[in-house]
């Protein structure tokens, strides 16, 4: 029966203590909110690349280097690949990777590249078995041997 009147000693001590925290936590919360790019979670992640592009139906292409490639998943997953790769077989790599798809172009693309192809499930979506609802490649030419390629795959 002594065990029971500890207990409730012990309670009656930390009740009190819980107001007195929460201004404490709420000062806290609104840091993390203004000073972190992700406050909620879901920040990327390092990911192997032949993971990343996989998630889009594609493969990393022979002769790519510099790469870097992430994952951000909350309630939606969305993989991000950067790499460079030599200029003269980014047409025949996206060709190979997505035979189904539009024709790369100019259109739609980000601010920069030279070369884009944009899949989604509206109209040519990525290939049958793929983890993403839609991709996209944008490719910007560093000089006559080089390209520089973004590629993304995600959920909607």
């Amino acid at each position: 029966m002594a065990g029971r009147g500890r207990g409730r000693r012990v309670l009656l001590g930390v009740v009190p203590a819980v107001p007195a925290l929460l201004p404490a936590w709420v000062v806290l919360a609104v840091v993390r909110l203004a000073t972190s790019d992700h406050p909620l979670g879901g920040g990327p992640e390092k990911v192997p690349c032949a993971e990343a592009l996989e998630f889009g139906g594609g493969q990393l292409p022979q002769g790519a280097y510099d790469t870097r490639c992430t994952v951000r998943s909350r309630l939606d997953t969305s993989y991000a690949a950067e790499f460079r790769m030599p200029r003269q077989d980014v047409g025949a790599w996206l060709a190979k990777t997505y035979p189904s798809g539009p024709a790369p172009g100019t259109e739609l693309c980000d601010d920069g590249a030279d070369l884009c192809l944009n899949l989604d499930s509206e109209a040519a979506g990525p290939p049958a078995g793929a983890g993403a609802d839609a991709v996209t490649v944008n490719v910007t030419y560093e000089g006559p041997d080089r390209a520089l390629v973004r590629f993304s795959a995600f959920t909607v």
